[in-house]
């Protein structure tokens, strides 16, 4: 077996560590998000090696007896074990907050909801715009912290107006900025990203250096709610009885099979279709809720060249785009490559994006993240067309 070689662990004085530059670290109170995981431990340990008051919370979203033996999935109770061991290893207090009621409001039971119609939901951003950047936060301040410092490999930057950036991640590989589109400027004011210029395998070498009980631990991988992949299963036991049977159409209109829950589909998929009797790759092109049905074509039909968002956060120059429109590079996934743009106001809390060249697999749910260069200029969610 072959044992990874990390590389030389970063200058810790050239990263982004000055919390309130007018004040000393001593009296200078941080609270860390600490997940469990390598980033946020070693965000808290460069904190503490700085000398700011660090104080480590870690939130619990599940019931604690039921979590303790999922592998790798995020604020699960191994994920608290591993958070005090961080903490008392570093020698900062540690407290664990319970948000099991928050969550399963405003992140479990709307990615139900969102399958449930026909959607394609990110609850990973619910969770950052929830319980992370409104109730954690409010516990930071709560406690008299000056800011909430969190593992994300994102960038804050002051812009020339002195007001906070959000800027991708320096490590493309890593970059989460397509999760946290919805960050707002308040909020931006208040939270740090210590890694965001770091690289994954410099965050690691860190952790070695801190000797860290976290440092070789793997990442999650899955949504944390759903560790073993099984989305239909969770959305099931949220909302019983949302499985009904229904039509597999094609875009012409033929009939191609049956489908047992739309809640299994997405848009773009093409796996699991369970069609006979066609030679064509079909791909999903839409889901619709009202009707029950799953509408497939080929590759072609998922081409689209517009599509609107909505509840817009901007955060880029002025207040919003307007009817003249702004440039810029818009990401549907956030394994999509960045494709050209202009996005258009289009009335309260809304926007047209039009497509310079047709993407495929737009999917009603998912977020659309707006960039110029590596900065964020925010976002919004993809509605369903008229016709679903």
């Amino acid at each position: 077996m072959t044992t990874a070689v990390l590389p030389d662990a970063p200058d810790v004085a050239a990263l982004d560590l000055d919390i309130a530059p007018s004040r000393p670290p001593a009296e200078t109170r941080v609270v860390v998000a600490m997940s469990g995981g390598v980033d946020s431990s070693v965000t808290a340990a460069l904190l503490a090696e700085r000398g700011y008051d660090v104080v480590g919370i870690t939130m619990q979203l599940y019931d604690h007896g039921a979590a303790i033996a999922r592998a790798n999935a995020c604020c699960a109770g191994k994920d608290i074990h591993d958070a005090r061991r961080v903490a008392a290893a570093i020698g900062i207090p540690h407290y664990v907050v319970d948000y099991e009621g928050t969550f399963l409001g405003d992140v479990m039971e709307k990615f139900a909801d969102s399958y449930v119609s026909g959607e394609t939901p990110v609850p990973c951003v619910l969770c950052n715009q929830t319980v992370k950047f409104r109730d954690l936060l409010t516990a930071a301040r709560d406690l008299g912290a000056v800011a909430l410092a969190t593992g994300h490999y994102v960038r804050r930057q002051r812009g020339a107006d002195g007001r906070s950036e959000l800027w991708r991640g320096a490590d493309p590989a890593k970059d989460q900025s397509y999760f946290l589109f919805a960050t707002t400027r308040e909020q931006l004011d208040f939270v740090r990203f210590p890694l965001g210029g770091l690289s994954k395998d410099q965050t690691r070498a860190l952790a070695h250096r801190y000797a860290l009980p976290t440092a070789d631990k793997a990442e999650s991988q899955d949504i944390c709610f759903v560790p073993d992949g099984d989305y239909a299963r969770v959305v099931e036991k949220l909302r019983p009885g949302a499985t009904r049977p229904g039509d597999i159409v094609h875009v012409d209109g033929t009939v191609l099979g049956r489908h047992e829950g739309i809640i299994h589909y997405t848009v773009g998929q093409r796996r699991g279709l369970d069609i006979g009797g066609t030679a064509d790759r079909l791909y999903v092109v839409r889901v619709e809720a009202t009707t029950n049905r799953v509408i497939v074509g080929p590759r072609e039909a998922l081409g689209r060249e517009s599509f609107r968002i909505r509840d817009l956060n901007w955060i880029g120059e002025g207040t919003a785009p307007d009817a003249a429109g702004v440039r810029c590079v818009v990401k549907i996934r956030n394994s999509f490559r960045p494709a050209a743009a202009t996005v258009l106001s289009a009335g309260e809390g809304a926007a047209e994006v039009r497509l310079d060249e047709p993407v495929h697999g737009v999917a009603p749910g998912q977020a659309c993240v707006l960039y110029d260069g590596d900065r964020v200029l925010g976002g919004g969610w993809i509605v369903r067309d008229r016709t679903a």
